[in-house]
């Protein structure tokens, strides 16, 4: 049985990367001031994060279902005879029950993998799911393998600013501007599918060292 796995770039794989280690990788879209760009394809982290910190309006969006459905069939023209697709986690996006309800239409050759996570943990998974593919496993082999693990992974985040958490409804801006003023940095957590908030301390230091510990 011949396994494609795909993911997307939450997982940190861009297209270019994907291509040096045998996955598809699908660009995520960014939409600066209402333009859209793809994520490692025609705008790099540095640009991206450039236009945060200069002011612009920045969001992000889910992919197409026609986008998802051209790389799902570009794949199996390729000769592979499943495609294992690994999103970013149901909890955190629509992408992954969109895809899920996409899948339906191959017959079993497309298996959507629902392992709630995101970035370094969701990188670990995509892969492991080709290591998987190589020893000859089935789609729905790795699904489940994946899925039966899917919980077992954490990932903490400190950040230096609050300013982007108040854009995105997170906190208050009352909320920020107190903890601009105390130098207050939250930790915050990813435990499976969500994100939440871990403890609040003062200074980056000592929130490097409450996410070690």
């Amino acid at each position: 049985m011949k396994t494609a796995v795909m993911t997307d770039s939450n997982s940190g794989i861009t297209p270019e990367e994907g291509k040096k280690i045998g996955i598809y990788s699908l660009p995520m879209p960014v939409i600066i001031e209402g333009d859209v760009f793809y994520e490692g394809k025609n705008i790099t982290q540095e640009e991206y994060y450039g236009a945060m910190t200069s002011g612009k309006n920045v969001t992000t969006s889910q992919p197409s279902p026609g986008d998802v459905m051209d790389m799902w069939d570009g794949i199996l023209k390729e000769g592979y005879e499943q495609v294992v697709y690994i999103p970013m986690s149901s909890g955190l996006s629509a992408s992954c029950h969109a895809a899920i309800q996409l899948s339906e239409e191959y017959d079993g050759k497309v298996q959507v993998v629902d392992d709630h996570r995101i970035s370094v943990t969701m990188r670990e998974s995509v892969l492991e799911a080709k290591w998987m593919a190589n020893q000859g496993m089935t789609a729905e082999e790795i699904k489940k393998r994946l899925e039966e693990n899917a919980y077992n992974s954490s990932i903490y985040i400190a950040v230096d600013t609050l300013e982007y958490l108040k854009k995105g409804g997170r906190v208050t801006a009352a909320g920020a501007a107190i903890g601009a003023v105390l130098n207050i940095k939250p930790v915050l957590t990813i435990q499976g599918e969500k994100l939440d908030a871990f403890t609040k301390v003062r200074g980056m230091k000592k929130a490097e060292l409450k996410m070690l510990e």
